[in-house]
Order: C-alpha cells, then sequence, then structure tokens
C-alpha cells in the first residue's frame, strides 16, 4: 500500500521557526515530496524582517535562498490562514494559547509543545508507536465546529524512543507492569542557547525540569487505547513508570537505560521472553506508517544492535534518517525480567521528524488535506 499524492504539494507554516527545532523542521521539509514550506512564525522582536537576517542557524545542513528570503510573521492565525498545515516548534511558555488559537482558525496544527498532550480528546503520537490514535480527530473536529482544522501533538523527546520499543514488547509478551527508566540526553534537547558550557563540559546534570513526570505520564496515554466511540483515549492504568533523567555533554541523541517487568510475571507459569526472542520481536517489528509508504517512514523502526558497546549517539542516531530507535545490550534483569539500552534521535523522531510523520500518516489517511 503506498501513499496517493495530493494533486499539490501541502503548504506549510512553521512556528517557532528561528529555534532549533524550527530549523530542524525546514531542514526535512525543505525537500518533502508532500509539503512546501510557506510561511514562517517567529517571535514580536523577529517578525516583519527577512529569514536571513533573524535566524541563528544551527543545523548541519544549510537552508534554501528561497527560505531565507521568507518575510517572518508573528505567530497568529491570519498570516497563515493559506496554509493547509502548521508545524509548530514553539517554547511551551507560548504554545499553549498560540496553538490554540490556530486551532479555533481551522488551521491543522502539529504541535511539539507540552501544553495541550494530556487533552482529553487531543492525540498523543509516535508515528511508530500509535498511529491509530488518529482516528479522534473526526470527533475533535466536530467538537470545534471545524472543516479543516485540527491539533495532534508528538511526545517529549526522551519519551518517544521509549514508547517505540515497549509498543513492541507490549504487543508481543503482553501488558508491561513496571518499567525503569535512566536517560542521558542530549544538550540539543534543551534549545538554544540551551546548558551553559560551564554547567554541561566534564559534567552529567541529574535533573532536567518536569522530564521525569512528562515521561512517566505520556506513556500511559500513548499505549492506552481509543474509546470505542472515538472521542478520547482509555489510558493505560496497570504500567508505573518510574524515570531518572539527566542531561549530559552529547550534541544529538538521547541513550536511556530501561528495564521492565511483565505484568504476567506473577504467574508461576510464565518465563520471561529469552534475549533471542526479544530480539526477533524488535527486528520484526513494523509500523502502520510503512505499510501506507509514508515518506519519512523508516525501513526499520527499531533496530537491533549487533555490537555490544551500541548503541552510541555519534553512530546510531541517523539511522533511517533518524526516525529509527536503535537498541542494543538486551539481557534478563535480576531485578525486573529485562533489560536493555535504547537511543532515539531526540531532535528528528523525538521533536520535528515525529510531527512531520504524524502529517503524513494524516494525508495517507485522507484526515489532512488540501484547503479548497
Amino acid at each position: 500500500m503506498t501513499t496517493v499524492l495530493p494533486a499539490r504539494k501541502l503548504k506549510v507554516g512553521i512556528l517557532g521557526a528561528t529555534g532549533t527545532v524550527g530549523q530542524r523542521f525546514i531542514v526535512l521539509l525543505e525537500t518533502h515530496p508532500l509539503f512546501t514550506i510557506h510561511a514562517l512564525g517567529a517571535s514580536p522582536r523577529s517578525a516583519g524582517k527577512p529569514y536571513d537576517q533573524v535566524v541563528r542557524w544551527k543545523m548541519n545542513a544549510p537552508y534554501t535562498k528561497a527560505v531565507g528570503s521568507l518575510v517572518v510573521q508573528a505567530c497568529e492565525p491570519q498570516p497563515f490562514a493559506d496554509c493547509d498545515v502548521v508545524f509548530s516548534g514553539l517554547d511551551s511558555s507560548v504554545a499553549g494559547d498560540v496553538e490554540s488559537a490556530f486551532l479555533k482558525a481551522d488551521i491543522a496544527v502539529f504541535s511539539n509543545a507540552k501544553n495541550h498532550r494530556m487533552g482529553a480528546n487531543i492525540p498523543l503520537i509516535v508515528p511508530t508507536a500509535n498511529p491509530e490514535h488518529l482516528t479522534v480527530i473526526e470527533h475533535q473536529r466536530a467538537q470545534h465546529n471545524l472543516k479543516y482544522g485540527f491539533l495532534v501533538t508528538n511526545a517529549n523527546c526522551s519519551t518517544t524512543g521509549l514508547v517505540v520499543v515497549l509498543r513492541a514488547l507490549q504487543d508481543a509478551f503482553g501488558p508491561l507492569s513496571h518499567v525503569m527508566v535512566t536517560t542521558m540526553q542530549a544538550i540539543s534537547g534543551a534549545g538554544y542557547p540551551g546548558v551553559s558550557s560551564l554547567d554541561i563540559l566534564d559534567n552529567v546534570i541529574p535533573l532536567i525540569d518536569g522530564e521525569e513526570d512528562k515521561m512517566e505520564t505520556e506513556v500511559a496515554k500513548i499505549l492506552g487505547s481509543v474509546l470505542p466511540d472515538n472521542s478520547g483515549f482509555r489510558a493505560l492504568d496497570n504500567t508505573v513508570v518510574s524515570a531518572t533523567c539527566n542531561r549530559v555533554a552529547v550534541v544529538d541523541g538521547h541513550t536511556e537505560c530501561v528495564s521492565v517487568k511483565f505484568a504476567r510475571s506473577t504467574d508461576p507459569s510464565f518465563s520471561p521472553p529469552t534475549v533471542a526472542e526479544v530480539d526477533k520481536v524488535l527486528s520484526d517489528f513494523q509500523s502502520e506508517s510503512q505499510l501506507l509508504g509514508c515518506y519519512s517512514a523508516p525501513k526499520h523502526p527499531i533496530v537491533v544492535a549487533t555490537q555490544p558497546d551500541r548503541p552510541q549517539p555519534r553512530l546510531d542516531r541517523d539511522t533511517h534518517g533518524g526516525n529509527t530507535v536503535t537498541v542494543g545490550r538486551i539481557r534478563p534483569c535480576p531485578v525486573l525480567d529485562l533489560k536493555f539500552t535504547l537511543l532515539v534521535h531526540n531532535t528528528v523522531l523525538g521533536a520535528a521528524g515525529s510531527s512531520i510523520l504524524n502529517a503524513e500518516l494524516a494525508v495517507a489517511k485522507g484526515v489532512l488535506k488540501a484547503r479548497e
């Protein structure tokens, strides 16, 4: 099955275009077959000026002259009224009200911010983990009396890599009762200018404000189910997540050490899956984005590293364009049932890449269409 391309490329607006997530959106969208960059939005101090004059570019790929010449707009619906879709890389301090205004203006929004993630009828989607949650969009539209608009969020960058692997394990071996995760998170996750060099060099910072709470709550919604009437979600109520989050001196790529316990482990007849069984399940895992032929869908949502000292951020974060989670060091856990190490590219699958692949899924499912 392949995605049917729309009659024309969909016009894209990017909010927070001067920030690191906004810059990643530009890199991923400039050569995209479904989308064309049409409008850029940023803070009032940048509005009214060409993008060239206001951005401090931090990506390792350049932007085009066409993007550089676009005049930055204020993050208000009117300048984006003819956009088919808007991607939001806004900071959470401003994203909530701005994204709500765009929704009310009947504009489709895919957001990276935390503000609306736990909304009752707002999908929180990791595209290679729970794309079926897009079915709630029609109910959301009906509630707000919209023709084109809706709001979809993607998960926190550290949650993203975790839930893809947990989804594969849950599908194969049944529910999980306990998950313990310790993260080593890249500095790009803090945005720009981010963490001071005097704080992060030769150091590990064992606190990222709000990060642990986001991991512990988002997992339950993402791995839960859609209500029978498609009006919202039923979160998991039998999986406990404990997260400890650290900032480390890596540019891109979040590394996570994970231990899990299966709900069936209380049954005396249950034997935890072997390393070989887990390896096969993770390697064989497929997502709907692959089956629909989405442009950004990774060839393998999960890659199991064969070398004993992998994954490593510098070596593995760009696997399949950064939309793959790499897993290594799979082994029995003497406290729980199973432990492993995973790596996710925090600004691709963990941020902009998730939003773009979510939008591709929405196009493939006929939810996101060109404005007439």
